[in-house]
C-alpha cells in the first residue's frame, strides 16, 4: 500500500521589515511521505520570505520539473525558481536561466552544499544565494507544528522572529553565495 501525503494547514501572519511586506495567508501543504519535517517547514518558510504577487507552493519533493516555491508574473513567465534543501547544480543552474532569479533555502549545512557546487557550472552562480537557519531552531520549530498551525514570522534586520502557536523561536537568516 503506498503511502499518502499528509495535508497541513498554516495561517500565517508575516512582518517582513527588511522588504516591507506585511500580509496574513493560509498554506494548505501537502508533507510527502519522503519529506521530512524540517523540509517542509523550510518550504513554508522560503515561501513565506520570498512572498510577493504570483508566489505559488509546489508539491515540494514531488514536484519533478519545478523548485519548492516558483514566482510568475502577470504573463504567466516564471521570474524566480526558489529552492529548498539541497538541489542539485544542474537543477539550479536551469532555475536560474529560467528565472532570471534563483535562491536556495536550506535545512543542511550550507557550506556542505557549497561544496557540492563547487567548480560546477550554476547560471549566474555569484547571484545565486543560500539561505540557512540555525539548525536546532528549525528541530523546536518543526517539533512544535500540528496539522493546523499558527505561524507568525516577523523579519527585522535578517532575524526571524518566529512564533508557532504560542511558542517563540529566533535565529538569523545566514547567507551566502554558490558563486
Amino acid at each position: 500500500m503506498a503511502l499518502t501525503a499528509t495535508l497541513r494547514h498554516f495561517a500565517v501572519q508575516l512582518a517582513d521589515m527588511d522588504r516591507g511586506v506585511f500580509a496574513d495567508f493560509e498554506l494548505r501543504v501537502a508533507q510527502q511521505p519522503s519529506e521530512t519535517i524540517e523540509f517542509m517547514l523550510v518550504r513554508v518558510l522560503a515561501y513565506s520570505l520570498e512572498y510577493t504577487d504570483g508566489i505559488t507552493l509546489t508539491e515540494g519533493v514531488a514536484a519533478t520539473d519545478e523548485p519548492a516555491v516558483l514566482v510568475r508574473d502577470l504573463t504567466g513567465r516564471v521570474t524566480a525558481w526558489i529552492e529548498v534543501g539541497a538541489p542539485d547544480a544542474e537543477r539550479v543552474h536551469r532555475g536560474s536561466k529560467l528565472a532570471g532569479r534563483a535562491a536556495i533555502y536550506t535545512h543542511r549545512d550550507p557550506r556542505q552544499l557549497l561544496t557540492q557546487y563547487a567548480g560546477r557550472k550554476i547560471h549566474r552562480s555569484e547571484d545565486v544565494p543560500v539561505y540557512s537557519f540555525d539548525r536546532e531552531v528549525l528541530r523546536q520549530a518543526a517539533a512544535r507544528l500540528q496539522r493546523r498551525s499558527k505561524l507568525a514570522l516577523s523579519v527585522t534586520e535578517r532575524q526571524l522572529y518566529l512564533d508557532i502557536d504560542g511558542h517563540s523561536l529566533q535565529t538569523a537568516i545566514e547567507e551566502c553565495r554558490t558563486g
